[in-house]
């Protein structure tokens, strides 16, 4: 009678997690306070006013916004980087903009060490900018680590490719 009261137990609870799993997914919250992937804090991307390419500097289309890159392990900026980075603050100040500054790491290492690099990499874009007369309330950062490469494969080049700093201009 024990053996049959678990096996009744047990299939009881697979149901009711299934359930509960299934009406938590079926509902949708609308909160214009969470930002991309439900991230609390983070700023909301309004893809409907943006007037800039959603990938950022990345892409290439946006004058006068350009990504970096940096050596391999390391958050410090070279001088070709803060040489971009005044180009960039400039753009920030003459269009009054908000930017999110993404930190990227290429594929090696773990998930965890990267996205500690890739955050270390974005402060270090963002106290330099700073520096030069951007408001901090202006910048925001977020590591992505790895896990956005921009290019794909496992030279030096990709590799090179992928230590960057992408800016994102959010929506006002």
């Amino acid at each position: 009678m024990s053996k049959l009261l678990k096996k009744i137990s047990s299939g009881m609870l697979i149901a009711t997690l299934a359930f509960a799993m299934g009406a938590c997914t079926s509902k949708k919250k609308s909160d214009d306070s969470m930002g991309p992937g439900g991230d609390m804090g983070a700023p909301a991307i309004d893809s409907q006013a943006m007037s800039f390419d959603a990938s950022g500097s990345d892409s290439g289309n946006i004058a006068g916004l350009q990504s970096i890159n940096f050596e391999y392990d390391r958050a410090v900026l070279s001088n070709a980087a803060k040489t971009t980075l005044q180009g960039n603050a400039q753009w920030v100040k003459a269009n009054n903009a908000s930017v999110q500054i993404e930190g990227h790491c290429d594929s090696r290492g773990s998930i965890e060490y990267n996205l500690s690099l890739g955050e270390r990499r974005a402060q270090a874009v963002k106290s330099y900018m700073v520096t030069l007369g951007v408001s901090a309330a202006k910048l925001s950062i977020i590591s992505y680590g790895k896990e956005k490469p921009l290019v794909s494969g496992d030279s030096e080049s990709a590799y090179t490719a992928n230590r960057r700093a992408n800016f994102l201009p959010l929506s006002q």
